[in-house]
C-alpha cells in the first residue's frame, strides 16, 4: 500500500479515513502536511495524531486498538496513595504550559532523542494559546516536578505526553486531569498506544471502531472554557481517596 502524501500548503486537504490505516506498523495512515491548528484539531476529531522524529517528515498515526482512560476508571496504587498521603504535592492546570511542553521534550535515560521537535513543540503552543491545549502541573515545594499535556475537542481530552522529575509526579498529575475531568463529564482521555504504565493505571485498549464512535458522540459537546482552572477542593478529593 503506497502511503498518502499529504500537501503542506492545503490544510483543508482531507485526511484518509483511519481504517485505511497500516496494520504494520500499526496505525501509520499518512505523511507530509503541517501542523496548523486547523489540520491539527481536524486531525484529533477524526482519532488521528502526528508522531515522527526530526529526521522525518510528518508521520499520522491511527493505531488499532486504541489505549483509552474513562476519567472515572482512573486507577491509584497502593505507592501512589502513600505519595498523596505525603501531602507534599499540589497541582495546577494552564500556568506554566510551554514548560511543560519542554520538559516533555528532553532527553529521558535510556532514549537516543524526543519526537517533541521544535516544530511540535510551537504547534502545540500555538494550540495553547487558542484555548484547545492544556496542561497539568505538579509541584514540589514551588518547584515544577511533573506534568503532562494534551488537546481537548468537545469532552475528549488527547494526551500527548508527560513528564516527572520527583517519584509518582506524572502519575498524580494524571490522576488530577482524570479527576476533574470526571467533575467537568468529560468522555474519555485518549493515551493513543498501550503501555504496562498506563494499564496499571486503569487505561484499556477499546477497538477503534468503538473509538471512532465515542469521538463522534462526544467531540461536538461543548467543552471546559480555557484557561482551565483545577477545583478547589480537588486536593481534598485526591487526599480522600488516598486515605480510603
Amino acid at each position: 500500500m503506497r502511503l498518502p502524501w499529504l500537501d503542506p500548503h492545503n490544510d483543508s486537504q482531507p485526511f484518509p479515513h483511519p481504517d485505511r490505516a497500516l496494520s504494520e506498523p500499526d496505525g501509520l495512515l499518512a505523511a507530509g502536511g503541517s501542523l496548523t491548528p486547523r489540520r491539527l484539531l481536524r486531525a484529533y476529531r477524526m482519532g488521528i495524531f502526528p508522531w515522527y522524529s526530526a529526521d522525518q517528515p510528518i508521520l499520522w498515526w491511527s493505531p488499532d486498538p486504541r489505549l483509552v482512560l474513562f476519567p472515572e476508571s482512573a486507577r491509584v496504587s497502593r505507592s501512589l496513595r502513600k505519595t498523596l498521603r505525603k501531602g507534599l504535592l499540589t497541582f495546577t492546570a494552564d500556568t506554566v504550559f510551554e514548560r511543560v511542553v519542554a520538559a516533555c521534550a528532553a532527553p529521558r535515560r535510556g532514549a537516543p532523542g524526543t519526537w517533541i521537535t521544535p516544530e511540535m513543540h510551537h504547534a502545540y503552543c500555538r494550540l495553547h494559546r487558542l484555548g484547545h491545549a492544556h496542561s497539568i502541573e505538579t509541584w514540589q515545594e514551588g518547584e515544577l516536578v511533573g506534568g503532562l499535556y494534551g488537546v481537548a475537542v468537545g469532552r475528549v481530552f488527547y494526551g500527548e505526553s508527560m513528564f516527572s522529575w520527583t517519584r509518582d509526579a506524572s502519575k498524580v498529575a494524571l490522576v488530577a486531569l482524570a479527576t476533574q475531568l470526571w467533575r467537568w463529564d468529560f468522555a474519555l482521555i485518549d493515551c493513543q498506544v498501550t503501555t504496562d504504565h498506563l494499564l496499571s493505571m486503569g487505561a484499556a485498549d477499546i477497538p477503534r471502531t468503538a473509538f471512532l464512535q465515542l469521538l463522534e458522540r462526544y467531540c461536538p459537546q461543548p467543552g471546559q472554557p480555557s484557561p482551565w482552572r483545577l477545583d478547589a477542593d480537588l486536593l481534598d478529593r485526591l487526599f480522600a481517596g488516598a486515605r480510603s
